[in-house]
């Protein structure tokens, strides 16, 4: 089914994890075993008190990923494996990124290329999202007798207005880059040339930012979307207290004081 070449590069460099998916001949499709290779990136990434934001692309110039790869999920129902539906549960690298609702680390979508299927899936499940002009997004699963099982129905349902969503949903059109952007589903788009420096960008102002704030500020965020505002308040956030508690909690008002940059423990 699968070979025995990895199929996720992992690096880690000055507080950056950089995650690219790596088949670049299948448009970086998606097999089992880059799924198992992933679940053991997000639980490092997130477990790595040393990195405080990750960037994730696919490998080559021609595609973030193509999604699901269909020749190993034929190869599956060929031999009577069940098929799939909402979700990863039962199969390998479960949680998968489209299931860690608390991962509460940022993550930037690098979009390089096509990112169709479940590789829409998986860029619409990261923070912020830096596409190049020629990108390419879409949900083709309609075409194909599948659904996007993997959060795409739910995201782009909440992330575009609705009746966009479903346009794109139900017929599996295209959307590009530019129109992305023009809907808020993307934050910026670049020409091919300038993607690199403009994730740079991003994350170096992550980086200028306490990390414990800018976890609790995307834990409150994400939990709180859909609830009512006054509730929001009363809720319960886990990396709000632990920032309180922080050395970093009173470390930017006394560089402010001293006319500094402030320094950041993550602590």
């Amino acid at each position: 089914m699968t070979d025995g070449t990895p199929r996720v590069r992992y690096e880690k460099k000055d507080r950056v994890a950089y995650i690219t998916l790596d088949r670049p001949a299948v448009l970086n499709a998606m097999d089992l075993r880059m799924h198992d290779e992933l679940a053991t990136v997000w639980d490092d990434f997130e477990g790595d008190d040393d990195i405080w934001v990750g960037v994730l692309t696919g490998a080559g110039d021609r595609a973030f990923s193509a999604g699901q790869d269909l020749k190993e999920r034929a190869a599956l129902d060929r031999a009577g494996a069940p098929p799939t539906s909402f979700g990863s549960r039962g199969l390998p690298g479960r949680p998968r990124l489209t299931e860690r609702f608390d991962l509460t680390k940022p993550l930037i979508a690098r979009v390089n290329g096509y990112a169709i299927g479940g590789g829409f899936e998986l860029a619409l499940a990261c923070d912020i999202i830096v596409a190049a002009e020629r990108a390419i997004f879409a949900l083709p699963e309609a075409r194909l007798g599948l659904i996007p099982g993997a959060g795409g129905v739910f995201r782009l349902a909440r992330q575009l207005p609705l009746k966009t969503a479903l346009g794109h949903l139900l017929t599996g059109r295209e959307l590009s880059a530019s129109r992305a952007l023009e809907l808020g589903l993307v934050n910026e788009v670049v020409p091919d040339r300038e993607l690199d420096d403009c994730v740079r960008g991003w994350v170096d102002d992550i980086l200028r930012c306490a990390p414990l704030s800018v976890r609790a500020i995307k834990e409150a965020a994400m939990r709180s979307v859909d609830v009512p505002l006054e509730h929001a308040f009363g809720l319960q956030y886990h990396w709000e207290e632990r920032r309180a508690r922080s050395l970093d909690a009173g470390e930017g008002a006394r560089a402010f004081t001293e006319k500094r940059r402030p320094v950041w423990s993550g602590r």
